[in-house]
């Protein structure tokens, strides 16, 4: 058996286990990554080098600096803050929607969200809302907001440096003309209808993220340490390319000066950072990895085009290409998905004589449309164990936002971005 069928049927094992969710999704991903070992698709090296890419550092970093904000009481004192002006739960998604939405456009969408995920839940704490109503859309419009500038998402700049090569480029806000009615649409859409399908659960106290603790024996200036760490954090991630540290780095230096200065003892940091996050995303990446060596990625998706024919409509293949990369980017990473598509995406318009800019659009929207699943972007996978969800809820939550994405871009594109202006 090929390594790329192999891979194929690795994949198709997750995505059923990961929707029955008969055994746990962290221990789904480790039988995948050590799957693709023992078939010999993957060597061990490259199967594990997921636990130590950049994601999972800032995953456990950010852990450890939204659990100080915990520990010191001080994320409960700014949700208390918050939760004062939010009158009612929808007006409080609507707040938070704009607020994530407006700077993932300007941030790092995973930053955003890692940063912000502690204080929804202090929101959610003070406010007496469930936090698995909260934190959904939260990660959505990280996700959504990634679309708004050239540096919102890693994806948008792949395509960004492969339009240059060809003497070609997008202006900086110009992903917007797509994402922010996408943005718009998606914050109308979970406040009225798709309020009704967020996901209800009671979560307990989980590690950092306990709502019951007592922070009265806290001294204040713990918990002012505890945010201003946080900020300077987040400034060192909007100024990455600036400074020259990575997102990663920069979390790392937080996590380490609440641990130095005592504002978080060490088995208090440690006891923030969920295993299960760490274990679903560092074991799924083997998988994406394995869609990539093996070209069965690449063979998903030259069959899909290729069924369309020599000549296919502009309008046709704009639309199996968005699609092609909203489902991919579901069960790969939405960087993976959009360094797999843009190099075919761009053969295929050079090849039409069309326009590249139309096609690569459609590729980067597509592959942002990363909603339906706990591991299609590393915000959905921060929040599974904090919000305590399940498989089920991404699909039930984010399908819909995906049609909505997909309807919109299927009006706008055609329009803002013509196959043969």
């Amino acid at each position: 058996m090929s390594p790329s069928t192999i891979t194929l049927l690795f994949l198709l094992f997750a995505v059923i286990m990961f929707a029955l969710e008969k055994i746990p999704l962290g221990v789904t991903s480790m039988i995948v990554c050590l799957g693709l070992v023992v078939t010999g698709v993957l060597d061990v090296k490259t199967a594990f080098s997921g636990f130590i890419d950049s994601n999972v550092i800032l995953f456990v970093a950010m852990f450890i600096v939204g659990g100080a904000l915990f520990e010191t009481g001080m994320a409960n004192k700014i949700g208390g803050i918050v939760a004062k002006f939010a009158q009612t739960e929808r007006i409080l998604i609507i707040a938070i929607m704009v607020i994530v939405g407006l700077m993932s456009g300007v941030l790092s969408n995973t930053g955003t969200a890692a940063v912000l995920i502690p204080v929804v839940i202090g929101i959610a704490a003070k406010s007496g809302y469930k936090r698995s109503r909260l934190l959904m859309p939260l990660v959505f419009a990280a996700a959504m907001g990634g679309n708004l500038s050239l540096i919102g998402a890693p994806g948008n700049l792949i395509a960004q440096s492969s339009l240059q090569e060809i003497g070609l480029s997008f202006g900086f806000f110009e992903y917007a003309v797509v994402g922010f009615p996408i943005l718009i649409a998606g914050i109308l859409f979970y406040a009225t209808i798709g309020y009704r399908l967020l996901p209800d659960h009671d979560v307990q106290g989980d590690g950092a993220f306990d709502t019951v603790k007592d922070f009265a024996d806290v001294p204040a200036w713990k918990q002012w340490c505890s945010l201003i760490i946080l900020l300077l954090t987040l400034l060192a991630m909007i100024f990455e390319d600036k400074i020259g540290i990575k997102l990663s780095v920069s979390g790392g230096i937080g996590a380490l000066a609440l641990i130095l200065t005592g504002v978080i003892s060490e088995k208090d940091a440690l006891k923030s950072i969920d295993l299960k996050t760490i274990f679903l995303f560092g074991g799924t990446l083997s998988l994406a990895s394995a869609l990539s060596a093996t070209g069965a990625g690449e063979m998903i998706a030259n069959k899909v085009v290729g069924a369309l024919g020599e000549n296919p409509s502009p309008m046709v293949l704009t639309f199996v290409v968005f699609m092609l990369c909203a489902v991919l980017t579901n069960f790969m990473s939405n960087t993976a998905t959009t360094a797999l598509m843009v190099p075919i995406c761009l053969s295929i318009a050079q090849g039409m004589g069309a326009d590249p800019r139309a096609v690569l659009m459609a590729c980067v929207i597509g592959g942002s449309c990363a909603y339906a699943t706990p591991i299609g972007m590393p915000a959905n996978t921060m929040v599974v164990g904090a919000g305590g969800y399940k498989f089920m809820d991404y699909v039930k939550s984010g399908f819909p936002l995906i049609i909505i994405a997909t309807v919109v871009s299927m009006i706008i594109l055609p329009v803002a971005f013509p196959f043969f202006p």
